[in-house]
């Protein structure tokens, strides 16, 4: 008996610990979701609407088309997002395409101020040039309503006295009357348009650019007359090729002079070039090159510039010393020289003109550096050299720093030198 009261008594409190649990367990429960529904409803919000809420969702859970209403709704909503974010992807898009239309006009502008001030640096360094023919042509057009014959007459004067050269000269004018026949110029604007495009025309003489990479070293014989500026040419070159990345060999090939090799040497020693020179003074030039050609090729230089002594086209000795220092870079290395730039001082006007034909008679000369434009009111025979001789202007020099020397382009060239003084004005 005893024992069986004890079973029920310990049955008893078994069964009073197990309500107790549950009766906690309940109300932590209730608490727990009263604080998520106090935490999620909005400010202010009051205690019935959280238990309305905790109903709805409970009665939701409990129907099942109410469960397939609920999904369906999240569907929607979440069709209804993608299509807001597909919206804003298209829209996102749109402002991509804008901007980058912006950069597009930005950069256009930007190319085109840096053409402006290059232009106005052109501008400045043909001023003389400019004043000497441009201003003068321009000069006689001024007012004029009829092109007739005394107005011709005094175009060639002005373009003979501007170093144009006689049989440009002559070919321009030509061109005028022939227009002039078939009633194609009705006034002097139309004069000064046809005078600008076939100069533009005569100018642009198509040259091989220069590929240092292709057939190394890159040889470059320099030459022309005393005073042309060779070897500042070839410093200022030099200066370009090693900003550029390139390695450049120097050949101080004008052994009859002690000072141009001093001067070569000081050019190397700015550009970081290697310099050959002579073992003495007097000594063989062609030599000299070879020496260079070869010290190059040891070294994996790029470029190989030759400069040669100043020397008269009218001296035929020293003219078949060039043509043996052509003949020694070919052996030195196949296709030498890739170049043959002629120096021209451009105050010298005709003399320039002659300078292209001696030397063009003794050397394939394949371009021609045109130094000093920016001293002179003869730049107008880099007209006549292009338009008889058909060589190549590579280079043009407007001023002593070494950027002043630039590659020769055609239709900035002609832009800067035919501006009319109304229209320098408006710059």
């Amino acid at each position: 008996m005893g024992i069986a009261l004890g079973v029920v008594a310990v049955i008893v409190i078994i069964a009073l610990i197990f309500f107790f649990t549950k009766k906690s367990n309940s109300a932590s429960s209730a608490t727990e979701l009263e604080g998520r529904s106090d935490s999620t409803a909005p400010k202010g919000a009051t205690a019935t609407t959280a238990s309305s809420a905790d109903t709805h969702v409970t009665s939701s859970l409990d129907d099942s088309g109410d469960i397939a209403q609920a999904e369906e709704t999240d569907q929607t909503s979440d069709s209804d997002a993608d299509s807001k974010s597909e919206k804003e992807s298209e829209e996102t898009a749109e402002g991509v395409r804008l901007d980058e239309t912006a950069e597009q006009t930005a950069a256009q502008n930007l190319k085109a101020a840096r053409r402006e001030r290059k232009l106005q640096k052109l501008r400045q360094g043909l001023s003389k040039t400019r004043g000497g023919l441009v201003s003068k042509i321009s000069e006689l057009f001024k007012g004029k309503k009829e092109i007739d014959a005394s107005l011709l007459e005094e175009l060639e004067e002005v373009l003979i006295t501007s170093d144009v050269g006689a049989k440009t000269t002559e070919w321009l004018l030509e061109m005028i009357r022939s227009a002039l026949d078939k009633e194609e110029l009705k006034d002097s604007d139309a004069v000064w348009a046809l005078l600008k495009q076939e100069i533009k025309h005569a100018l642009k003489i198509k040259a091989s650019p220069w590929n240092f990479d292709s057939d190394k070293p890159f040889t470059i014989m320099v030459v022309g007359v005393n005073g042309a500026g060779k070897t500042t040419t070839i410093g200022k070159l030099a200066s370009q090729f090693t900003e550029d990345g390139h390695k450049v060999v120097l050949a101080a090939a004008d052994t009859f002079r002690a000072a141009a090799v001093n001067q070569l040497e000081i050019w190397g020693r700015r550009t970081d070039s290697e310099v050959v020179k002579p073992a003495k003074e007097g000594a063989d030039p062609s030599s000299v090159v070879f020496d260079a050609i070869k010290k190059a090729q040891e070294t994996g230089a790029d470029i190989v510039i030759a400069d040669t002594a100043g020397r008269l086209h009218t001296q035929a000795p020293l003219m078949e010393e060039l043509k043996k220092i052509n003949r020694v870079m070919g052996k030195a290395h196949e296709n030498a020289p890739h170049e043959i730039l002629l120096v021209l001082d451009a105050t010298n006007g005709q003399n320039a003109l002659q300078q292209v034909k001696e030397f063009g008679e003794a050397l394939s000369i394949s371009g021609i550096a045109l130094t000093k434009l920016d001293g002179t009111a003869k730049g107008g025979v880099i007209i006549g050299i292009c338009h008889e001789y058909k060589i190549p202007v590579r280079y043009i020099g407007i001023g002593e720093a070494k950027d002043s020397l630039r590659q020769f382009d055609v239709d900035d060239f002609v832009d800067a030198l035919f501006i009319q003084e109304n229209e320098q004005e408006m710059k």
